[in-house]
């Protein structure tokens, strides 16, 4: 199994990968209502990283601290329970996925392995916390966008769900945490 500590290749180029990094967090609702000098930080320390189609970008159960940003490629959400891995969804190009392992502490319930060749714009929680000290004024902001984003998912999550699922509502309820 590949990982991605050992075929990922992280890069930190010019000044005009710098900007791009810059737009690309100004379109993600987690850092687009933040001032500016704060995103710009954020842009500066974030990495690109490459990864092949079956490379895995985390693994279920691991507590790696990382966000990813999708910007080519596609990558398989995928569910291990009982020997059995099945894929549950996909994450793609223009989405953005580690939000909470930003914020603290999380092991992922899911890993993420590249469909396609991938290439994502990560920032890890050391670096997001650092900046954060220069920062503490913004922290707020990004909760409220966290919490917001449970809201919606949950909401959306209801309103697609169909009537013989009766035994799926017991077990929903994350945004009563």
């Amino acid at each position: 199994m590949n990982s991605n500590l050992e075929n990922n290749k992280p890069s930190r180029g010019s000044s005009s990968e710098y900007l791009e990094n810059l737009d690309i967090l100004r379109q993600i609702d987690f850092f687009s209502g933040l001032p500016l000098e704060a995103t710009k930080v954020f842009a500066y320390l974030c990495i690109r990283e490459t990864f092949k189609a079956g490379d895995i970008l985390f693994q279920q159960d691991d507590e790696d601290g990382r966000a990813f940003y999708i910007m080519n490629g596609s990558a398989n959400v995928l569910y291990a329970e009982n020997g059995s891995q099945k894929s549950i969804g996909l994450i793609q190009e223009g989405q953005f996925c580690g939000r909470l392992a930003l914020m603290g502490k999380m092991r992922r319930v899911f890993s993420l392995q590249a469909e396609t060749d991938v290439t994502c714009l990560t920032i890890s929680r050391e670096k997001f916390n650092k900046a954060l000290e220069h920062f503490p004024a913004v922290i707020p902001k990004m909760i409220d966008t966290v919490i917001e984003n449970i809201y919606k998912w949950e909401k959306q999550f209801l309103t697609g769900l169909p009537a013989a699922c009766d035994q799926c509502l017991p077990k929903l309820g994350v945004s009563l945490v």
